[in-house]
């Protein structure tokens, strides 16, 4: 693990937890629909005969990739392979991993369940190893993915064909499976917690199989391949902190924050040992930094930041949500850096954790957000809890991510407004990321109907500058309501004695429609569609995105701004590219109107 930024880490799955030794199971396996659901009953789970059909993992079976390219649907399906067990010792584990499976799952080595995980989301891990048998192994699933609408869905469509802004949903295994082989007492995770007012980094870890015996942790620090720090420590429990000190020797500018202009970023190698012996080895990074509000701004390491977003819902024509390979996310960054945007807001989607490993390197701002269920009830408090939970576990070292966004436009609560129950949803959810994670912002419910938030979030599609800037006027207009009949805040939460101190955004806007020559006019019989008028030029769309962002910008109150959107997505044709990343305005001219792409405070026109 000398070499930490090496190939291994950018084409790991899970780049912030790197160990040097993994076996990817991507590729061809086989593939059965069950509309009947008769597997279980007839020993689907102990085949190894195969399937009828083929498929491409990790491509979920509605994306043209996975060589299946059905939008039809089917709510169970099973997958199976061969693999051969990897040698390990008698003390060693296996351990199976999947990044995520939409829905809900159960997992069979040689026919013996070894794992049942339900979230489409996130990870889920298996020890497989007492069902393991020497040489060649068959590992099957099945999965269910119903209609399901408590089910967190996001942009996922519950019926056959697109309806507005919903699309093709996608099922099963869609982000990378691969094997590990550990020791018995095995690192299970790592969090950074940054404190840059005092120059140190907290290193929380977290141990598998805690044994009786002396165990200790050794902490090397790099900065740039070059090391900063070596720490060796006792291990007393199975969850140990270590208060690492950040600077350089004395001096106190030799502290290296992570900031979008220099995404300084620390590579730390945790070292599990027993003596002498290596029980395990990981590798992750973090950057330093902290984000916080103070009389209504934004701060970014104690400094002002006017966030110029951008909402990507993170799908692909051939592909769907599974990104077509890492090339493809680091591309997406880059797009939005060239477009003159300093941070992105993962709409719907919790994304791949590479595509959060390029945001980190490259410097580009995030807001987490959990994909929205859409009937209120008690499955959906289970399950909406249960993925920000997990969200937050998988995601809490990468320093882009800034803030994370539970509910958007009060979908799966919509009687936020006036409903206590659903307005106690948000607040719960709001509360759960405060107390695993104090270190970022939260934005109870994105869009409107605002009850417990750091920052006052507000969409508003108007088509014009003029019409923009007269919905919000100053901030008491704003806080007393807005454009068209949704209100700023849940009611019991307006502000009583004069405005609340929170930041600002207008956190989605524009959704310009803009065709080029060449694109579809229609997309799967559904007219190809946009917010407001649609424009058929450069000099249109400039003019309209000038307009409207400049009345933003006005907004003395005002923090920044989320322009709708980054890329065209099936029947949505408002992206600044189109769905297969072609510009369809000249990103440098585009970014000369965007602002500057780099650095701190409120953006000035070029």
């Amino acid at each position: 693990m000398n070499d930490l930024r090496s190939e291994l880490r950018m084409a790991h799955p899970r780049p912030d937890f790197t160990r040097e030794h993994w076996h990817s199971l991507d590729g061809m396996w086989a593939f059965a629909f069950d509309d009947a659901d008769v597997g279980l009953r007839e020993g689907w789970q102990s085949r190894e005969d195969g399937f009828p059909l083929d498929i491409r993992v990790p491509f979920p079976y509605q994306s043209e990739m996975s060589g299946i390219g059905t939008a039809e649907h089917h709510p169970v399906m099973w997958y199976q392979r061969p693999f051969e067990a990897p040698a390990h010792a008698d003390n060693q584990r296996v351990l199976l991993h999947f990044g995520a499976v939409d829905y809900a799952c159960r997992v069979y080595v040689n026919g013996q369940m070894v794992a049942k995980h339900r979230g489409g989301y996130l990870p889920f891990s298996a020890d497989i190893t007492p069902a393991l048998r020497p040489g060649r192994n068959s590992l099957s699933l099945r999965v269910v993915d119903t209609r399901d609408t408590a089910q967190p869905r996001g942009k996922q469509y519950w019926d056959d064909g697109l309806f507005l802004c919903w699309y093709t949903p996608c099922s099963g295994i869609w982000q990378s499976v691969y094997m590990e082989v550990v020791g018995d007492t095995a690192l299970r995770a790592i969090y950074v917690t940054p404190d840059i007012n005092r120059c140190l980094a907290t290193v929380e870890v977290n141990i598998d199989h805690m044994p009786g015996g002396d165990l200790s942790v050794d902490y090397d620090l790099y900065f740039e391949g070059r090391p900063v720090r070596s720490i060796t420590s006792s291990l007393p429990n199975k969850r140990y902190e270590l208060a690492m000190d950040m600077r350089d020797g004395t001096r106190l500018d030799s502290v290296r924050l992570w900031t979008p202009d220099k995404p300084n970023l620390y590579d730390l190698v945790v070292t599990l040992r027993r003596g002498n012996q290596v029980l395990d080895r990981v590798a992750t990074y973090f950057g330093l930094r902290s984000v916080s509000t103070q009389n209504g701004h934004v701060l970014l390491n104690n400094m002002p930041i006017y966030q110029r977003l951008v909402l990507n819902q993170g799908y692909w024509p051939q592909s769907l949500m599974t990104p077509p390979d890492n090339a493809a996310l680091k591309k997406d960054v880059e797009l939005i850096r060239a477009l003159g945007f300093n941070g992105v807001r993962m709409h719907q989607k919790i994304e791949d954790p590479r595509f959060y490993y390029w945001c980190d390197r490259l410097g580009l701002l995030c807001w987490g957000e959990v994909p929205s269920a859409f009937e209120f009830c008690r499955d959906e408090v289970v399950n909406l809890t249960e993925t920000m939970t997990a969200f937050i576990q998988r995601d809490y070292n990468h320093p882009s991510i800034i803030v994370w966004v539970p509910l958007n436009e009060s979908w799966g609560a919509r009687e936020i407004y006036a409903v206590n129950q659903q307005q106690r949803l948000c607040n719960t959810l709001f509360q759960l990321c405060k107390a695993m994670d104090p270190t970022r912002l939260v934005i109870g419910n994105d869009g409107w109907e605002q009850v417990y938030t750091d920052i006052v979030a507000l969409h508003d599609y108007a088509a014009q500058g003029e019409a923009l800037a007269a919905h919000f006027g100053d901030r008491e207009q704003m806080e007393k309501g807005f454009a068209d009949w949704r209100m700023t805040y849940a009611r019991d939460f307006e502000p009583e004695d004069g405005p609340y101190d929170e930041p600002v955004m207008i956190t989605e806007y524009g959704g310009i429609a803009m065709t080029i020559k060449g694109q579809q006019g229609r997309v799967d019989n559904m007219e190809a569609w946009g917010y407001n008028d649609k424009v058929d030029s450069e000099e249109a769309f400039l003019a309209r995105f000038r307009s409207l962002t400049d009345a933003i910008r006005a907004l003395p109150y005002c923090r920044g701004y989320c322009y709708t959107q980054l890329t065209d997505v099936m029947q949505e044709i408002n992206g600044l590219l189109t769905p297969n990343r072609e510009p369809k305005i000249d990103p440098a001219l585009f970014a000369r109107y965007n602002g500057n792409p780099e650095g701190y405070g409120r953006p000035g026109a070029e």
